[in-house]
């Protein structure tokens, strides 16, 4: 494959694991998944991984739990969609590093930015866990710290959408997609595919954006510089 990204940050939101069950995970989605990963390791390319929780548990489900409490059900949420992606990598011969916000030293080595460059240049996967560590930070804004920090080229933004959008698709039926959007005017709009924290982070530290549908080529398709989504920078 001929690629345009050397490094990226992978952001795959709980849900895309699910399918249309919601929860838990669909086999299919698993393995396309890992079998796209796999391509991408294959070029050359390194790649680090967010993954979210939201098939298991999202913090604002816990309407009678403690916000602080409710986002560290979300960390533990996310630890078991890293643990399942390590394990999926694997079995198809990629090998991967389990990197953790929260100190789990049973599951996945606690996170070190030094440690996480050396693995990626091995040429392993690394799946961040855990988020940010900590409370009222989204995966999104974990997925934006951890890109900057290993000097990725891109975020790429896989979801249920294709693309983002002046308004829910899914209830306006004439809502406008965007190509090409900038950090500010996403703001300045008050879009939702990524939380402003996190698009801050990157207008901030020039980490360019893409939002994307998941299907069974388009990891492949966005590293590869294909004109698909919508691209914020």
């Amino acid at each position: 494959m001929d690629r345009k990204y050397d490094r990226i940050l992978l952001k795959l939101s709980g849900e895309a694991l699910s399918g249309a069950k919601g929860t838990g995970y669909d086999a299919q989605i698993l393995a396309n998944v890992c079998a796209q990963i796999k391509e991408v390791v294959a070029s050359g390319a390194k790649v680090g991984i967010v993954v979210g929780g939201g098939n298991f548990w999202r913090g604002r489900q816990g309407e009678n739990i403690e916000r602080t409490t409710a986002d560290y059900m979300g960390m533990l949420a996310t630890c078991m969609n890293a643990l399942c992606l390590s394990d999926a990598l694997e079995s198809v011969g990629v090998k991967t590093r389990v990197l953790t916000a929260l100190a789990i030293d049973k599951i996945g080595e606690p996170y070190n930015r030094k440690n996480a460059v050396k693995y990626l240049e091995s040429g392993e996967v690394i799946i961040f866990a855990c988020g940010t560590g900590h409370p009222y930070f989204s995966t999104d804004t974990a997925a934006a710290l951890r890109a900057i920090e290993i000097e990725a080229d891109v975020i790429l933004l896989a979801k249920n959408v294709d693309g983002i959008y002046d308004s829910d698709p899914k209830l306006n039926k004439n809502a406008k997609k965007y190509d090409e959007i900038s950090y500010i005017e996403y703001i300045e709009k008050g879009l939702k595919a990524m939380d402003v924290t996190a698009i801050s982070m990157c207008m901030e530290n020039g980490v360019k954006v893409l939002a994307f549908g998941f299907t069974k080529d388009s990891i492949v398709r966005a590293v590869c510089g294909e004109n698909l989504g919508t691209l914020i920078k």
